[in-house]
């Protein structure tokens, strides 16, 4: 396989990227902006190299506490827990919330042999326990998968926070988080549900 192939070929990891388009951002980049090109390969080298994930939230980050995880002006006793890194830039991005999160990384999923210990689950339930926090909010996607996920964290938590609340369904059943508009957000966190009755 030549250097164009391969190019051609590794582009098309990405999320939406089929031959053609990979294809034409190659060949952009090639004859147009090589510049960029170098600029973005660096960028991407380095993000590799350097990001990993919070030690406090899981969250990816290039320091060992994130930005989020260290911003004074957060409320520390409101925890929000996510799928993913994307979650939490689509929530934090809506506005509205100004507490901290917790990112599992996944969703409860036996079929992909993903459990509460792949999630971290017990590192999740020793935050809530050794700091102050007063309500978790569960934002885990409208999946089957993400709807037992939250099911499993309330009764984890339940007699160790004050109040367990999940995001209103204004994100639709089925749909992603971080695919889902501001303003739905928005509705999503200011309707959350309190699952701290699990009856």
């Amino acid at each position: 396989m030549g250097l164009i192939d391969e190019l051609i070929s590794s582009l098309q990891v990405l999320p939406g990227v089929g031959p053609k388009s990979a294809q034409r951002i190659a060949l952009q980049v090639l004859q147009r902006d090589q510049k960029g090109g170098r600029r973005l390969s660096n960028a991407l080298r380095e993000a590799i190299d350097k990001v990993g994930r919070c030690q406090r939230c899981r969250n990816l980050t290039e320091l060992d506490i994130c930005q989020i995880c260290t911003d004074e002006r957060r409320d520390r006793s409101l925890l929000c827990v996510v799928e993913s890194p994307a979650d939490v830039l689509a929530i934090d991005f809506a506005g509205g919330f100004k507490g901290t999160y917790f990112v599992l990384n996944g969703r409860l999923s036996p079929i992909e042999g993903i459990g509460p210990k792949e999630l971290e689950i017990d590192r999740l339930e020793t935050l809530v326990c050794s700091e102050s926090i007063g309500e978790v909010v569960i934002a885990t996607n409208p999946t089957m998968e993400g709807e037992a996920t939250a099911t499993y964290i309330a009764g984890i938590l339940q007699d160790k926070v004050g109040l367990i609340s999940r995001i209103a369904h204004g994100v639709p059943l089925g749909g992603e988080i971080e695919y889902t508009d501001g303003g739905t957000l928005s509705h999503a966190i200011a309707r959350r549900r309190d699952l701290s009755r699990l009856d």
